[in-house]
């Protein structure tokens, strides 16, 4: 039995297009991924956290801002921590001042100061001060970078009971839809 043309070039087409259009469903997921962002008012991307923000100030987090979260988001995970601790010429820990996780997707940022009250809507995870709640810089020695870090997640975590930075990121494995993050730097006065 032998085809005739037009069948062919349609069957041709269709077993092309049942190969192209997840690829480019995929593409347009990663694009969705890539444009998620993080911005605050307060500073700018590898620009300098204001003291109102730090130990030298009033120690209130700063406000954040986000969008273009990728598509599918249940539940988005804010970590705040500090990787050149405790001197960035020779830096042994991470410091964790902030840890957020299940805010709900249809919140479009934090106000100042929302990590110096309880989180509504969402949890708490444990700061290296054994404490929930924003604890701002405050670096011992030179200028540290401060990584606020944004996870666009496919699910909603379980009650983690007050998890550390560890807990939260084993429970988020494998559900990482993208992430944004926003880096500023301080450094005290003298310091």
């Amino acid at each position: 039995m032998k085809l005739s043309r037009t069948i062919r070039n349609t069957l041709a087409l269709l077993f092309i297009t049942t190969l192209l259009v997840p690829a480019t469903l995929r593409a347009a997921e990663k694009e969705d991924a890539m444009n998620f962002e993080l911005t605050s008012s307060a500073f700018t991307h590898m620009g300098a956290i204001p003291a109102l923000y730090t130990c030298e100030g009033k120690n209130i987090s700063p406000p954040l801002a986000w969008k273009n979260l990728p598509k599918g988001t249940k539940s988005l995970v804010l970590i705040v921590d500090d990787p050149d601790a405790p001197d960035p010429a020779a830096p042994t820990f991470t410091w964790v001042h902030w840890m957020l996780y299940n805010i709900p997707p249809e919140t479009a940022g934090l106000a100042e100061g929302a990590g110096n009250r309880p989180a509504v809507g969402m949890q708490e995870g444990l700061s290296s001060w054994s404490r929930g709640g924003y604890g701002g810089p405050c670096p011992p020695i030179g200028t540290h970078r401060y990584f606020h870090k944004l996870y666009a997640l496919d699910t909603v975590l379980p009650d983690l009971l007050s998890p550390l930075k560890a807990d939260v990121e084993a429970a988020m494995k494998g559900h990482i839809l993208g992430e944004a993050m926003l880096i500023g730097t301080y450094r005290k006065k003298g310091g």
